[in-house]
Formats: C-alpha cells, structure tokens, sequence
C-alpha cells in the first residue's frame, strides 16, 4: 500500500486489496479477525480515524503491507505499491451501495448482458415485451466464471499479432501469429499467394491472389476477437502489397468468421478431387484397367 497520509483513500485501497486477494468483506474480515461491520464502514468511508493496528490487521490479511518510515531518507523496502483500481467502483445499485469490489460487476445495457435474461438468445423481443425487468448492473458470483471472464479479459488486453517471415518460409507464404507476453502461441493464420494465370491458362501477369488456407485460435482464446483481428491483419497486408483478392473454403464457425470480415459467398465452387498413390508392387499384381 501507498504510505498512508491523507490523500490515501483508504476505503478504495480495502476494496482494490480484496479484489486483488479474491476476498469477500466477510472473508477478509474472518482472516482479519475484525469485525465485518468495522470492514465495511472502513471502505465506505464512515470510520473517520480507524485505527492503525486495524488497518494492519486489514491489509497483512489481505497480502498487503503497511510500511512505516522517515521522511526524507531512504525508503522502506516495501511491496508492490501499484494496486488495480476496482474497475466497477462507481457503479451503484438501487439502493445507491458499492457492488461487491471482489466480484466483477458490468452495466446491463441489453438482455445478453445480463445472466438472469433466460429469454435474451430466443427472440429480438422489445422492451415492452420482456418477462423481466433488466437491471442497470450485474455480476457473477461463480468464481470459475469470474476466473475466466479475468483471464479472458488479460488475453485481450496482452496479446501482440506480428507477421512471421523468414526462417526458411516461402516468398509466397503468409504467417501471422498471435502471442502473449511469454511467447504463448494462441492463434495462428496462414495463406498463400498464387498467379490467377496459372490456373485459368491466360497470358502471364503480375496479378497476385491470395488463398487464406486456415486460421487457428487456442480454445479457452476463443471469441475474443483474435481471429477476427488475425484476418484483419491480412486484409491490411493485402492492401499494403497491392493485392486485392483472397480465397478461403470454410466450414462451421470459420464461416461465420469469414463473413463478419468482409468474405462474402462465391457464385460457384470447385470440386474436390482426391488422388491416392498405390503403391508400385500393387499396381503390377492388379494388371491394366478394362
């Protein structure tokens, strides 16, 4: 914790050290041993002078520290003094108190914001006709739920997308891979480049295509947006290399990807043809076909 003067909110530094500790108030304060009431006029700023060895017993049990030291020499090795703010502080409920600052609270501006709208995915209904009335907030209480929604929410903000070249890969090849700041490999998209010519017989040019042959993204990275962002960094690739075409042949969800990034259906579709080599002791012991 910061040293305490009074700048120091003290209330917002409680609730970001239970938020940062997954604690509950009740669960901090049977860790602390102070009384829950005395824990939440702390935080609600209602205690004007706590006292210290409150506050101690407080912050120890929720993985802080409380250093003490002299002005103007040197400073008291302390831990790390940067706390995440509570992201959901400001928001309040009907009766005008903080939502549980361990818990990830999020505004209900529509149906599928909030868990409680069973009907939210089964009819486009208007306001009028909704069988419940949304709140203005929510949270979840499931902790996995809430591990997941943070880590979720970690990915996105870290995750880096770099174009890989080099390293043996074709001219015409195209790599674009998405890492986390350990060099996790979560989502990957390749393509290829080919000559519009070769294939329709037509005099040689300098038109260039590009296949899109596959994009893959880790299954707990998935909805995120990474995909999106890995086609959205070819299309920009695409544009800085003149070309102006790409191909994909898609199924299941990949087309639904395809489509919210511009893709749009072709007219016609080759077929898929499949050759398999026999092997050369085969094909004497079966003789000529007819």
């Amino acid at each position: 914790m910061a040293e305490l003067t009074e700048a120091v909110d003290l209330g917002a530094a409680l609730r970001a050290l239970r938020r940062r500790a997954d604690l509950s108030q009740r669960e901090l304060a049977e860790r602390s041993g102070v009384p829950q009431a005395t824990l939440a006029r702390i935080e609600s700023g209602r205690a004007a002078d706590p006292r210290f060895r409150t506050v101690e017993r407080l912050v120890r049990a929720a993985g802080g520290e409380v250093p003490i030291g002299v002005r103007d020499t040197a400073p008291v090795p302390t831990a790390d003094l940067s706390l995440p703010a509570v992201p959901h502080d400001a928001l309040r409920d009907g009766a005008g108190r903080r939502y549980p600052a361990h818990l990830d609270a999020w505004e209900v501006k529509e149906p599928k914001d909030w868990p409680g709208a069973w009907w939210a995915n089964w009819y486009n209904l208007p306001p009028a006709l909704w069988p419940l009335p949304v709140p203005p907030a929510t949270y979840q209480r499931n902790r996995r739920y809430r591990d997941r929604r943070r880590r979720a929410e970690e990915i996105r903000r870290t995750v880096r997308l770099r174009r890989v070249t080099g390293g043996g890969l074709p001219s015409t090849s195209w790599r674009f891979v998405a890492e986390l700041p350990g060099g996790e490999l979560v989502g990957e998209l390749r393509a290829h480049e080919r000559s519009p010519h070769l294939m329709d017989g037509d005099d040689p040019s300098d038109e260039r295509e590009v296949v899109l042959d596959g994009v893959l993204v880790a299954e707990d990275c998935r909805r995120l947006g990474i995909g999106r962002r890995l086609v959205a960094m070819l299309s920009a690739e695409m544009d800085r290399s003149g070309i102006r075409t790409a191909h994909a042949i898609a199924e299941g969800g990949g087309v639904d990807l395809l489509l919210a990034c511009g893709y749009h259906f072709k007219t016609s579709r080759p077929w898929a043809l499949r050759h398999d080599r026999r092997p050369a002791a085969a094909n004497r012991l079966s003789g000529p076909a007819g």
